[in-house]
This record gives C-alpha cells, sequence and structure tokens, in this order.
C-alpha cells in the first residue's frame, strides 16, 4: 500500500480503515444486506457511482436506489482490494486498486470477479466517507439504461 502527504499522518490508518469499511459493506451487500453500505457512504447530492453494470448514477438517491438493486440480487460470494494505492489531502482521498474475488449464479457456480477500481473519500464530520466509485464493467452484469 502507498500512501503519499506524509503531512497527513492521520490518514495513514483512517483511509485504509475506511476503504476496509467499504468492501466489507460491499461483501455484506452481496448477501442482500444493504445497511453497512448506507453507513459507509456520503449521502449528499454530489456522490457519483459507475459501477460494473455500466449505470453512472449521481447523487445519493440515485446511488442508494443502484446499490438496492445490487442488493436485490444477492449476488453471494465475497471481494476484496488488491494492490491498493492511496493518495491522500486534507479532506480527499482517492483510492486506485484491483478488485479481485467472485460472486455465484443461480445454480451456485462461483463467477470471478476482477476488476480495476477508483474509491473517492471524503472528511465529513471527521469521518472519511465514499463520495464516488468507478469500476470497469462485468460482463454478468449490464445496464440497459446507462447516463452517458
Amino acid at each position: 500500500m502507498l500512501i503519499t502527504n506524509e503531512k497527513q499522518q492521520i490518514n495513514q490508518d483512517a483511509v485504509p480503515a475506511a476503504l476496509d469499511q467499504f468492501h466489507r459493506a460491499l461483501n455484506a451487500l452481496f448477501a442482500g444486506n444493504i445497511s453497512p453500505m448506507m453507513t459507509v457512504w456520503s449521502h449528499a447530492d454530489d456522490v457519483t457511482y459507475m459501477g460494473p453494470n455500466g449505470a453512472y448514477r449521481v447523487g445519493w438517491q440515485e446511488v442508494l436506489a443502484d446499490w438496492a438493486a445490487q442488493a436485490a440480487l444477492r449476488l453471494g460470494g465475497s471481494v476484496e482490494a488488491e494492490d491498493v494505492r492511496i493518495v491522500t489531502g486534507p479532506k480527499l482521498a482517492v483510492v486506485h486498486n484491483r478488485v479481485t474475488g467472485a460472486n455465484v449464479d443461480t445454480a451456485g457456480n462461483p463467477l470471478p470477479v476482477s476488476l480495476r477500481a477508483t474509491v473517492i473519500l471524503r472528511q465529513e464530520a471527521g469521518n472519511w466517507k465514499v463520495i464516488g466509485v468507478h469500476t470497469d464493467r462485468l460482463p454478468m452484469l449490464s445496464e440497459s439504461n446507462e447516463r452517458r
């Protein structure tokens, strides 16, 4: 893990911890539990989500609706972050990483997950909250009404 901006010493623990919370929330989502995802995200109007289904969501209500739809799929399995690179500033952090693992199809067969992701976090009321996620697309997911 590479963390830059040495003046932000406190972020050296807080930002990776927030990223870990995001991935725990993602794995809970795969089991149908959206609550942890609601906790790790900012609820602001400027948040964005460009996920593996190809959708482009802007604002907390759109992002929340997308996460709720994904939770309803109960994709199963789990993923983790690898090759994590973090750049921090006083109020923003940018994370680039690979996300690997597997989801499960309706027959119980594992579906490999391997994609690149960027996660942007902002410090709000002393806590790091996700304000943006952008990932590669996954072939097993599709979005018929993408916003361009």
